[in-house]
């Protein structure tokens, strides 16, 4: 008999199918990221004798008290690197294994930065429009280059890594902030946010979200980076304080803001709506059909190993 799978997240028609070829499979994907827990609160409650392994992201995660009422389960995996709100700490009470996707979106995500760096620092919103109505060189301050500048890297993982590898084809100079200096790059390393802020031109926010990082990016963080200075994030939105960006850009002490990711999501930004100067994008850096395809076999992949007795190839402990 295949193993029950309780899936809380999205997947496609041939995702879906996929799976199925493998596991048992409960399609329940919670709404809104995971603010209307419904669909697999129900599915716990019909089927939660049953199910084996689970499924999920790191915005909808998996609550202490949603394992709690799993029985038999024995594995939790993420598409996506992020498990925040996965329980961790009761799975590991439990002997559960969990696993992440890491590895299959660093590419997407680094891409999306670069874009919204460039983008932002060259104010491509603002002429974008501006050309559909009537504008011309002529009319606006030169924006800046990109090439040649200061880019600071709050997280080398492997997704800042990759950011850096992009902004090298740019001649850009590379510092990084990281909770320990990291022994496989040469790029230069701050052991404070505040001094690389200080010293970058663009600032690219690629660390994990979670309590340890709620708005690491604040006001001094802001006042640090200084009015020509971009911020760009890419990783969670609750790393940056949004009310903070917002004030910086209506002050004139930050050039300009690049968001991939917002607190509240998915409700968009209030607050920096008003601003041509504030780039967002609907939280999609790490997703593309390449990336969620390499997430959902890494998935599969895993669980075979956990099923073969075998170690999991992105176990989160």
């Amino acid at each position: 008999m295949k193993p029950v799978l309780l899936v809380l997240v999205f997947l496609s028609e041939e995702h879906r199918a996929l799976v199925a070829e493998r596991f048992d499979m409960i399609y329940a994907p919670n709404a809104q990221l995971g603010a209307d827990r419904s669909n697999g609160d129900a599915q716990i409650t019909a089927r939660g004798h049953e199910i084996e392994v689970v499924l999920t992201n790191g915005t909808n995660g998996l609550l202490a008290s949603e394992i709690n009422r799993l029985p038999k389960l024995r594995l939790i995996s993420t598409v996506g690197v992020g498990y925040e709100n996965v329980a961790v700490a009761r799975a590991r009470e439990l002997g559960i294994p969990v696993s992440n996707a890491a590895g299959t979106n660093d590419d997407a995500v680094a891409d999306h930065a670069m874009m919204l760096l460039l983008a932002a620092v060259r104010r491509l919103p603002f002429l974008n429009a501006g050309v559909r109505n009537g504008l011309w060189r002529d009319d606006i301050p030169r924006p800046p280059q990109a090439s040649f500048r200061r880019l600071g890297i709050l997280g080398m993982g492997a997704i800042g890594k990759k950011v850096a590898r992009r902004a090298l084809g740019f001649n850009m100079e590379i510092g990084y902030h990281n909770r320990s200096r990291r022994d496989d790059v040469d790029f230069t390393y701050f052991e404070d946010l505040t001094s690389l802020a200080t010293w970058a031109d663009f600032l690219v926010v690629a660390a994990p979200g979670g309590a340890a990082t709620y708005h690491i990016i604040n006001r001094a963080i802001l006042d640090a980076l200084g009015p020509q200075g971009v911020l760009v994030n890419i990783a969670r939105g609750t790393l940056v304080d949004t009310e903070a960006v917002a004030d910086a850009l209506r002050e004139g002490r930050l050039h300009a803001a690049a968001l991939d990711v917002y607190e509240n999501e998915p409700t968009p930004p209030a607050a920096l709506l008003e601003f041509d100067n504030a780039v967002l994008t609907p939280h999609i850096a790490g997703i593309s059909p390449q990336a969620i395809d390499a997430s959902v076999r890494k998935f599969l992949e895993n669980a075979e190993c956990f099923f073969a007795g075998k170690p999991l190839v992105t176990p989160v402990y």
